[in-house]
């Protein structure tokens, strides 16, 4: 009996995965753990009754900070691809999530959007041609069950446009993350560029929805202004840089199980700041969504293996 051959893996890697995959993987991760934060900071910072306005907020001075920055504009057809992943990754998920969390409870809004991996998963195959993983697949529904346990109270309610809204809301950036991940990143366009040109796009997209929706801007103090600046800054500019350079580089399906830590993060801030606590059966959820996204960054298994006889 021998073994198949063994390929030298290529310099720069490890173990024959690329050297500098796991901290790609970390500081992509940083991003849905700054999301997480967005619940304490908008119910303790901001002023009630203008979400559509921190929304536009968190995208439209970080993608004109990072236009000025870069002064990269697209050309030619990234025109309209910018755009379509500016609206599809930031402006339509922002209104459907807020009125999402208007018509359900938290908790099962935070958990429909847990189902953007498994989205993901099936664009994977229809738009990148990846083969349907069975892998991906569980370990998506696992993760799910894993936030709804945290997250889901025993009052929760539902209501069917509640329930489009938030499906749509992950839908919308389920097939922005796949377009993005199709499309690349086009040649002399850096993380911060592309990310830039993305939030302006989307903050400009969300402009006449937020004044048509909220009216005149709210007073904003000096702890609104804080709030403000964190969600610009590090929920918004920050973060969507180092997003959309983990997909690039990044499997997909592997970046997108990542957004489950943004319910699990804002579960411990609740704990940890707002005194909310965390029993057995919350406990137990938070170990199924973490083991989801440990799965989502291995391998799949291979289900079979052929055998050589020498």
């Amino acid at each position: 009996m021998t073994s198949p051959p063994l390929q030298r893996a290529p310099a720069g890697t490890v173990g024959g995965a690329p050297q500098g995959h796991l901290r790609r993987t970390m500081l992509t991760a940083l991003t849905p753990a700054a999301w997480g934060t967005t619940y304490i900071v908008t119910t303790e910072l901001l002023p009630a009754g203008h979400p559509l306005f921190a929304g536009l907020l968190r995208a439209l001075p970080g993608g004109l900070i990072a236009l000025a920055l870069t002064r990269t504009l697209p050309r030619g057809g990234w025109w309209g691809r910018a755009a379509a992943l500016g609206v599809l990754n930031i402006g339509l998920p922002f209104p459907l999530l807020f009125l999402a969390a208007e018509r359900l409870p938290g908790g099962v809004a935070a958990t429909l959007a847990a189902a953007q991996p498994l989205l993901i998963a099936l664009l994977a195959v229809a738009v990148l041609r990846e083969a349907l993983s069975v892998w991906r697949l569980a370990w998506g529904l696992v993760g799910m069950a894993g936030v709804a346990l945290v997250v889901i109270g025993p009052s929760a309610a539902f209501d069917h446009v509640g329930i489009l809204a938030a499906l749509g809301s992950a839908a919308s950036m389920a097939l922005g993350i796949t377009l993005t991940k199709r499309w690349g990143r086009p040649p002399g366009a850096g993380p911060t560029a592309f990310a830039g040109w993305q939030l302006t796009a989307g903050g400009l997209f969300l402009l006449p929805l937020t004044f048509l929706a909220e009216g005149a801007p709210p007073p904003i103090d000096g702890s609104a202004a804080l709030g403000y600046l964190w969600m610009a800054l590090v929920g918004g500019l920050i973060s969507y840089v180092l997003w959309f350079r983990g997909i690039t580089t990044l499997p997909v399906t592997s970046v997108a199980v990542l957004v489950l830590l943004s319910p699990l993060v804002a579960a411990v801030l609740g704990a940890v700041v707002l005194g909310q606590t965390l029993g057995p059966v919350q406990l137990v959820g938070f170990g199924l969504a973490l083991a989801a996204i440990v799965a989502g960054q291995l391998p799949a298994p291979a289900l079979t293996r052929s055998r050589t006889a020498g």
